[in-house]
């Protein structure tokens, strides 16, 4: 094989070896957008949750107060 093939053939690999790390990065920021997508809805659940845990509150509270 002659240098010049050699070159080339590094190159074609480089080139692959690019390609891969493209896609990888395109991955990981897809998952990182699914990730904070699931953290937003999260949040929200938790917020959803304090609300109605103080609306039971009261109803409690004011059950108690009507007895």
């Amino acid at each position: 094989m002659t240098q010049q093939q050699d070159t080339a053939l590094i190159a074609g690999q480089l080139a692959d070896l690019t390609e891969s790390v493209r896609e990888m990065a395109d991955q990981l920021s897809a998952i990182r957008e699914r990730a904070d997508t699931q953290q937003e809805r999260i949040d929200l659940a938790a917020r959803e949750l304090t609300e109605v845990s103080s609306r039971l509150q009261a109803a409690a509270d004011a059950l108690r107060e009507a007895l």
